[in-house]
């Protein structure tokens, strides 16, 4: 019986995932796995890339395991499929045909449309650059190497990462968000101010509540223009967000919204072709963080292997960690403090320490949490929070045993 031909359109982490599951789980001889990846590098860790720009990583420390018997083709873009034939077009205009395509396409950086963005040939000023691959954290780092000075612009976790990383780099950097404070999605102002106040002891200026009117320079950048001054800047690295990759899918006929759009099996509107990571939209959302994408590899490689034809994607609460040198935080479950009538609220802060940490209860569980500076209770309170599980008598116990 002929091994079934799975084709996967990405090289990334939920690919790479992906690929070790299915196989660690599939009969031996009972399918053909492939992996499509645009970039010339094989699968690595993305949420390491500001580790690898601020020097402790190399590019080879972040290579992630892919499974034994996956085939990898590097620089080999997925640029059409047929849904009907059952095959792919490739960037070199070969075809390959497939039983069953998994889309990991992930995501791409998102540049606001900021007058001198381009130079005189209309391609992107010199010294501006965006982070999303490992290639480009070469370029960053080439540039960093020949800067005077530095601006980031969007105090999200790669901004702060990337401002981190480049501070380590030896440059003075700014960091602008057009936000009232950073990372706006996962901390509250409390947080943030002592988030602000470590970048800071680091050597970043943070420019909160503004954002970029023009970049000038000819040829290369030489200043950020804010609405109340302009900030010499010879490197850029715009952290502004980023879209799921959805021309492939939009192309094939498939429905797409924001994302992919995918059922709790992870299949998409085509017969015989899925979706998971950052370009797949499940149940209306789109969650672009490595813990759910890894989640919904699994899910997918138990329902391709025959391991778990009937695993289903249960969802996923949101999860962040942040480590940039120094400075470590960690948020998960809504930021907010959660309505006032069902939600209490502990917060115990030390601006001396730099730590901030933040308990959002309903009733007797735990709904929320921010810890900054001191993450030594992170694991409890991830276990309780996950679990479900009642609080003690007092909360405070959770984090008073790192206090």
């Amino acid at each position: 019986m002929r091994a079934r031909r799975i084709a996967v359109a990405g090289a990334g982490m939920a690919a790479a995932r992906f690929a070790q599951q299915l196989l660690a789980h599939a009969a031996p001889g009972t399918v053909e796995l492939t992996l499509y990846g645009a970039e010339p590098d094989g699968p690595y860790n993305r949420t390491l890339l500001t580790e690898v720009l601020a020097g402790r990583y190399d590019g080879d420390t972040i290579c992630l395991p892919r499974g034994r018997g996956a085939e990898i083709r590097t620089g080999a873009e997925v640029t059409a499929v047929d849904p009907a034939g059952r095959t792919i077009s490739l960037a070199d205009g070969s075809t390959a045909r497939y039983d069953a395509l998994v889309l990991a396409t992930g995501a791409e950086p998102v540049l606001p449309p900021v007058p001198g963005l381009c130079g005189p040939g209309g391609g992107r000023l010199g010294g501006v650059h965006t982070l999303r691959a490992l290639a480009d954290c070469r370029r960053v780092a080439d540039g960093a190497g020949r800067a005077g000075r530095a601006v980031v612009v969007g105090g999200g976790v790669l901004g702060v990462g990337v401002a981190r990383a480049l501070t380590a780099r030896g440059l003075p950097v700014t960091l602008v968000h057009r936000g009232p404070w950073l990372m706006g999605r996962q901390l509250d102002s409390g947080a943030a101010r002592i988030l602000t106040a470590g970048l800071a002891a680091l050597g970043v200026a943070v420019r909160t509540g503004t954002e970029v009117c023009a970049l000038r320079g000819t040829g290369r950048v030489t200043a950020v223009e804010l609405p109340d001054e302009a900030l010499p800047a010879s490197l850029v690295v715009f952290t502004c967000g980023v879209r799921p990759r959805t021309h492939l899918a939009r192309a094939a006929g498939l429905v797409v919204r924001e994302g992919i759009v995918v059922d709790d099996a992870l299949a998409t509107s085509a017969a015989g072709i899925h979706a998971i990571g950052d370009c797949a939209e499940v149940h209306g959302t789109v969650h672009g963080l490595s813990g759910p994408a890894w989640a919904q590899a699994d899910v997918l490689a138990a329902r391709l292997s025959g391991a778990g034809p009937d695993a289903r994607w249960p969802g996923s609460r949101p999860l962040v960690r942040l480590t940039a040198g120094p400075l470590q935080l960690a948020a998960f479950g809504p930021p907010g403090d959660g309505a006032a009538d069902t939600c209490d609220v502990l917060r115990v802060a030390d601006a001396r320490q730099g730590t901030y940490k933040k308990l959002v209860l309903r009733g007797d569980r735990l709904e929320s949490a921010l810890l900054v500076g001191d993450l030594s209770a992170v694991g409890g309170l991830i276990h309780v929070w996950r679990s479900d599980e009642p609080l003690p008598a007092d909360p405070l116990d959770l984090i008073r045993t790192s206090s």
